[in-house]
């Protein structure tokens, strides 16, 4: 699993027929004390996340272990919407203090 901030939409009107249905959301990839990494995902969206929010997410065979990425050519998708992330004692990220 990794961690990631949600920074775009994608929008794609043409796709796999088994893609229909799916919200993709564009991911920039956190290390754990919640820095940017550099790197960019697009994931599908199993949980309502939205614009700005910290989010757990999987990607190879896991990200299609989700009720809804099931049997679909997914490689990435968002599983959790992040409300605290410690480490070592010390809350790197803490939504409530988001504003």
């Amino acid at each position: 699993m990794l961690i990631g901030k949600v920074v775009g939409t994608l929008v794609a009107t043409r796709k796999e027929p088994t893609l229909d249905g799916l919200k993709f959301l564009v991911l920039k990839q956190l290390d754990v004390e919640g820095q940017e990494t550099g790197g960019y995902r697009v994931a599908a969206d199993a949980v309502g996340a939205g614009m700005g929010e910290v989010v757990l997410y999987a990607t190879g065979s896991s990200a299609r272990q989700t009720k809804l990425t099931d049997k679909r050519p997914c490689d990435a998708v968002i599983m959790a919407i992040v409300d605290v992330l410690e480490v070592d004692g010390v809350v790197k990220y803490a939504k409530a203090e988001v504003g």
